[in-house]
């Protein structure tokens, strides 16, 4: 439950705080936020701070530029302190923010009110998406220069111990971090690629789900400085390794029950599900510029490393985009296995609610599923259960989403435009570049 103003302010005051965040992120989901000292906590909270709008990546035009923080007080935290030397600054609060016009109306690029206005729809038709999303990252040392580097100085594989797992103590922290700030977390464990982490918390709706992944990456990189480390959640920081991946966990619930299970249905799911699923197969093109948005993203979705590259659904194997679980009941649920930790939360959990919604609205049914291993499969076979490719790369995933309407609605058009632009420039700067490998495959050869 949301605390009040007034309960704010008499905690910030019991509880000796000094600086008020106030958090938002832009529409490539880099995290934003202004400070702000004790004598400003009482206007902060009357949503009356605004900002230059202009200044950060896709809001507005200079012309147009001031726009106002309407905080959301169900989101107030008091970080732990980090450190002593921040201790001896004074505590800091946070409270996420919606973006507003001056006039007070909600901003249409702002991410978080972009994935509002899908949740109201789902709402509509008497649904809630609950995900619970798995997000991994790397721990690498820093070189003299403070600069990261790709060593990761442990040689740990999936759920090893110490002292081969050279990053336990750290997650530890990170964790008793996460703790401290409300986060049920369920499990912490290294995964598969040396240096490579994962830690899981509580499934949740999926506006404060949304809120949890973008607090769980400030918590993890700040807990890494500290430890004199980077943490990086790039999908494919080293070649060869297996690449850090968020599968999100997704069901749907009505009146409180499951709306994905039933107990006489194939497999135990429910039409409901299957329309869902459905769509998400459908839109995955449409969707994985979102989902994946970086030119590195596609060089994890390749085949040999647990990461789909092929659209289809499986209740069994691990290639498959979409595997449903095995436990039924109120953990039905659909796992989606493309996104990975670079994308914006909001917009990523916008464009999956979509694409579910949409196959629920269309009675979509998913083809057969496929219920071994999808690389080994004949093009015959593949043909019959349907499977298509995702988009190789970053290129291609952006014509994809310019032709998806329903993705494109659900986000809206100036998230698009502004989403769309920024992506496309990336992909020109990359494509630019000579890279090392070019070099090594073709100076001495032609």
């Amino acid at each position: 439950m949301a605390k009040t103003p007034d309960e704010i302010m008499g905690q910030l005051e019991r509880e000796d705080v000094q600086f008020l965040r106030l958090q938002f992120t832009d529409i490539l989901g880099f995290i934003k936020n202004v400070e702000v000292p004790r004598s400003q906590f009482q206007k902060a909270l009357d949503g009356e701070l605004m900002f230059d709008g202009s200044s950060i990546e896709g809001f507005t035009r200079i012309e147009e530029s001031d726009m106002l923080l309407k905080p959301d007080f169900s989101t107030f935290l008091i970080f732990p302190q980090f450190s002593a030397e921040e201790s001896a600054r004074g505590r800091v609060a946070r409270l996420i923010c919606d973006i507003a016009m001056p006039d007070h109306s909600p901003f249409e690029g702002d991410p978080r009110q972009v994935l509002r206005r899908l949740i109201d729809r789902a709402s509509e038709l008497g649904f809630e998406l609950l995900c619970g999303p798995e997000p991994e990252f790397f721990i690498f040392e820093r070189n003299a220069q403070g600069r990261p580097t790709t060593v990761t100085g442990d040689h740990a594989g999936y759920f090893d111990l110490a002292p081969i797992d050279k990053g336990e103590r750290l997650r530890r922290e990170i964790t008793n971090a996460l703790v401290d700030m409300g986060f049920d977390i369920e499990a912490a464990h290294h995964e598969v690629a040396p240096g490579q982490h994962e830690i899981d918390f509580k499934y949740s709706g999926a506006l404060k789900t949304a809120d949890n992944i973008a607090t769980f990456k400030f918590v993890v990189k700040r807990v890494a400085l500290e430890y004199g480390v980077h943490a990086s959640f790039m999908p494919k920081p080293v070649a060869g390794l297996s690449g850090s991946g968020m599968h999100c966990h997704l069901s749907l619930f009505r009146e409180g029950k499951n709306a994905f299970f039933d107990e006489q249905g194939e497999h135990q799911l429910s039409q409901t599900a299957l329309h869902f699923i459905a769509g998400l197969l459908e839109h995955a093109p449409g969707m994985v510029a979102v989902t994946n948005p970086l030119v590195n993203s596609y060089k994890r979705l390749v085949p040999g490393f647990e990461a789909p590259t092929n659209i289809a659904w499986s209740t069994s194997n691990r290639s498959a985009l979409v595997r449903v679980p095995a436990r039924r009941g109120s953990g039905t649920r659909a796992e989606l296995r493309m996104p990975d930790p670079s994308c914006n939360p909001y917009l990523a959990l916008t464009v999956m609610l979509a694409a579910g919604l949409d196959g629920i609205k269309q009675g979509l049914l998913p083809p057969p599923p496929v219920q071994r291993n999808i690389y080994k499969m004949t093009v015959r076979e593949r043909r019959a259960h349907r499977v298509r490719n995702l988009p190789g790369d970053l290129s291609e995933a952006i014509g994809a989403l310019e032709n998806d309407e329903v993705i494109r609605e659900a986000l809206g058009e100036h998230v698009v435009e502004h989403f769309i632009a920024a992506k496309r420039a990336e992909w020109h700067a990359y494509s630019a570049v000579v890279h090392q490998w070019e070099l090594d495959r073709y100076l001495d050869e032609v």
